[in-house]
């Protein structure tokens, strides 16, 4: 008996791209992550930090190499003049509307603002927020143009 034999084995093949619409859902869907991290982090009081790496030439020797740096992430939320917490989904710098007129969720403390960008997160990975996707990477893409 053969050691194959016991796995099922398929034809399927990994797709060479993706469409563009779940690239874009994947982007928003990491960003979504990084907040819920730190929120979570900001009510532990500890820190959170994504590393990035970054090419430099090493003046000396003039050759390049990869180093390991912090990444920094904004808050997307922010208290309104009610002393509530609001948070904003932004794609790129834009920031997307949620609703018709309405581009902010109002929660009440900390832990309703984890969950209310969980929901954001569940509801961009549904597609749910694609419309809304599309005109904030046309309107970032405009800005490339000259």
């Amino acid at each position: 008996m053969s050691t194959l034999d016991s796995l099922k084995l398929t034809t399927a093949k990994k797709p060479t791209h993706i469409p563009v619409i779940v690239f874009r859902r994947n982007k928003l869907s990491n960003k979504l992550w990084e907040q819920i991290q730190l929120a979570k982090s900001h009510i532990d009081g500890t820190p959170f930090v994504v590393t990035k790496f970054k090419s430099i030439k090493d003046r000396e020797t003039g050759l390049r190499r990869q180093v390991e740096i912090p990444k920094r992430i904004r808050e997307w939320w922010f208290r309104n003049d009610a002393g509530k917490v609001c948070v904003s989904v932004k794609y790129g710098t834009k920031v997307i509307e949620l609703a018709k007129g309405k581009h902010s969720v109002e929660v009440d403390n900390a832990q309703a603002l984890v969950k209310a960008l969980e929901t954001i997160k569940s509801a961009v990975e549904q597609g749910e927020l694609d419309a809304q996707i599309e005109t904030a990477s046309g309107a970032l893409k405009a800005g490339f143009r000259k």
